[in-house]
């Protein structure tokens, strides 16, 4: 039985991360599971991993690095190359929200420049590390190459003047996708964008409210949140291969939401 895939997912420990962790355990893969500080929440979506997982094989491995750190993300990427092997497919995750919604005749730069850190600088560099050891070192164990998935959201292409610098930091990381997608196409190593939309996560839960009725009344045409389950889903089939023909391209995950309908 040959060696399990390796996906390293940032920001694995809650939402997203742990949704997109969990269903690549499913599908065999294992598993980094980046985190900055909640080491307990880490240790658990390793836990829902190897609940999830069908092979002894396979490994869940929580690794704290904050990657909007130069220095914490190499001694990361060392770190793993020692413990667990090649990076077979790298998963962009992680994301932060402004401490406080403020309109932006009233963003702050403090704010501004966290929020690109590690939204848009840390994911854009953290791939240049991953890539240049690909292009330098042996053929992926994934028959169909590399992976690079960046999680952006639809903030990427929606104005919300209460978080601008949120929304800049995905437009950019939108665009960082699509460029290290031009690059790598004719290297077999896929890129893809998973476009997420309002999702039920720790990070909406402070205004879960404000979107309640609106999601009900159809501002999303199914009429539901999304869940870490839904992007998971959408994230393990393009590391699994299942678009062999796509590089560049952008998943919605939304429910409908970035439909035009009149």
């Amino acid at each position: 039985m040959s060696e399990p895939a390796l996906a390293l997912v940032t920001g694995a420990s809650r939402g997203l991360g742990r949704g997109i962790s969990v269903e690549l355990a499913r599908r065999g893969y294992s598993v980094a599971i980046n985190y900055v500080g909640n080491t307990a929440a880490a240790n658990e979506t390793a836990r829902l991993c190897r609940d999830a997982s069908s092979q002894a094989s396979q490994q869940f491995f929580p690794i704290q690095a904050d990657i909007a750190c130069p220095d914490s993300r190499a001694a990361m990427l060392d770190k793993i190359s020692k413990e667990l092997g090649q990076i077979d497919a790298l998963v962009n995750n992680a994301g932060i929200a402004p401490e406080q919604r403020a309109d932006i005749t009233e963003t702050g730069e403090v704010s501004f420049d966290k929020l690109i850190s590690t939204n848009l600088k840390g994911p854009f560099f953290l791939t240049q590390s991953v890539v240049t050891g690909w292009l330098g070192g042996k053929e992926s164990r994934i028959e169909s190459g590399f992976k690079i998935v960046f999680v952006t959201s639809v903030s990427a292409i929606t104005a919300s003047t209460s978080r601008g610098e949120y929304c800049i930091s995905k437009a950019g990381l939108s665009m960082a996708a699509q460029l290290w997608a031009t690059r790598l196409a004719g290297d077999g190593i896929q890129v893809y964008e998973v476009r997420p939309g309002i999702m039920k996560t720790d990070m909406t839960h402070p205004v879960a409210e404000k979107y309640n009725a609106p999601i009900a009344d159809g501002l999303v045409p199914q009429k539901r949140w999304g869940t870490a389950e839904d992007v998971g889903l959408a994230v393990t089939a393009l590391v699994d291969g299942q678009f062999p023909y796509s590089t560049g391209t952008v998943i919605d995950i939304d429910g409908g939401l970035q439909m035009r309908t009149l």
